[in-house]
């Protein structure tokens, strides 16, 4: 019995498109995988940008409540009526406070919307790359038996 040598050759060629093709397949669910995992981060992240806007703001209006309080006090010790220009004092740190409050509200409105665009990049570029990869699959699949029908030919496998 002779050794088919054109039959192992085509049909190593094969088992080499076969095995870049099933590699690929896999890189091509990893970056699928990846992509989510990074998707959720970003959730996560969003949701943390919440809760810190929501803390900036506790902070902010404490901090405004201090200040009017200190100055009431002030105020009350020197003996001053809380009248007139006394009164524009406090509307005017009160509505300081709220501008603070409002640029905390702008800023985490803007951080937000960030982590949710990254959010989304990362799903379209995972499913890119997932796609790339099933591309090149598909590519080594029909490379490795175009070669290996290649190599059968030139070895004279057809020739029986």
């Amino acid at each position: 019995m002779a050794i088919n040598y054109a039959a192992i050759s085509a049909g190593a060629s094969v088992a080499s498109g076969v095995m870049g093709f099933k590699g690929n397949r896999a890189a091509a669910q990893q970056a699928k995988n990846i992509a989510a995992y990074n998707a959720e981060v970003e959730k996560n992240n969003a949701v943390l940008l919440a809760r810190a806007k929501r803390d900036a703001e506790v902070q902010v209006r404490r901090s405004g409540q201090r200040l009017i309080g200190t100055q009431r006090v002030l105020t009350a010790a020197s003996g001053i009526q809380e009248t007139g220009q006394v009164l524009q004092t406090y509307a005017d740190a009160y509505f300081g406070v709220e501008r603070d409050v409002a640029r905390v509200r702008y800023a985490s409105s803007v951080e937000q919307t960030r982590s949710v665009a990254e959010q989304r990049k990362s799903i379209i570029e995972g499913q890119a790359r997932a796609q790339t990869y099933g591309t090149r699959a598909m590519g080594s699949l029909l490379g490795g038996v175009t070669q290996g029908v290649a190599t059968y030919a030139q070895l004279g496998g057809f020739e029986d």
